[in-house]
Order: C-alpha cells, then sequence, then structure tokens
C-alpha cells in the first residue's frame, strides 16, 4: 500500500496527496483549505462524478436516489451517519438521479434507493433498496 492517498476535495473537487498517517488528522485541501472530510456525504453531479470515483484512492459509496422517493427520504439520515462514522476509510457520496439522469443511465439505475461501492474508479459492489445505518455500514465493510 502506497504511504499517501489522493483525496479529491468535497468542496473544490481538487485531488490532494495525503500521507495515510495524517488522514485522521483532519486534513486540508491545498488549493481552497476546506477540510477534506465533513462528516458529510458528498453530492456528485455529472461534472464532478468521475473526479471523485476515478482520481480518489478513497473507496466511494454512491446512493443514487431521488427526492420524491420515501425510501430514499427515510435511509438519507442513516446514510449522513455513515458517512460521518465511517471517514476517512470511505467516502460517501448522493447522485440525485432526477438532476443527473444522465448518470442514472450510465450505471443502469433501475430502481431507488441503489447504493453502488467504487474503488480504483470501478464499481465493484451494488444494493438496491433501503438500508438502516447498522446494515449500511456492514454491506460496506463486507465488499472488502
Amino acid at each position: 500500500m502506497s504511504e499517501n492517498q489522493i483525496v479529491v476535495c468535497p468542496h473544490c473537487h481538487a485531488p490532494n496527496r495525503v500521507p495515510n498517517a495524517r488522514l485522521g488528522e483532519k486534513p486540508t485541501c491545498g488549493s481552497c483549505k476546506g477540510t477534506l472530510f465533513t462528516g458529510e456525504p458528498v453530492t456528485l453531479t455529472a461534472a464532478t462524478f468521475d473526479r471523485h470515483v476515478g482520481r480518489s484512492d478513497v473507496p466511494i459509496v454512491v446512493d443514487f436516489w431521488a427526492p420524491w422517493c420515501g425510501p430514499c427520504k427515510m435511509m438519507a439520515p442513516a446514510f449522513a451517519q455513515v458517512a460521518k462514522d465511517l471517514q476517512p476509510t470511505y467516502r460517501l457520496a448522493k447522485v440525485n438521479t432526477e438532476d443527473e439522469q444522465a448518470l442514472a443511465a450510465r450505471f443502469n439505475i433501475r430502481s431507488i434507493p441503489t447504493i453502488a461501492l467504487f474503488r480504483g474508479g470501478q464499481e465493484i459492489a451494488r444494493q438496491a433498496g433501503a438500508m438502516n445505518a447498522a446494515t449500511l455500514t456492514q454491506w460496506i465493510k463486507q465488499q472488502n
């Protein structure tokens, strides 16, 4: 394993090289000085998705959701809690499939919520349906 990891800033989307030993020390972006791990899911768009998923060494868990979806709304607080609990080991992100229909089509999202885990720019696991925080955490950790 490398001594450093690339972490993409959730604010300005710039890639940052962070020593592994400093990941838990609230590192900041070299470009915008924002905190690299905010404890909240990152909102991804068509413009920012590939930069985060393709450049980050931190595995990215993406929630494909829509504002009209009842199960998506029910799962949102659990997803936010897991984002806080699993950082900096994982980055959690959200894609609004209503606003980002091209991304939903690209990943063949047929039901929502759909959770997908990306590592090294590749999707390695997917699960459809709402999950509570404990189930989501367990699912993420089982994918290693």
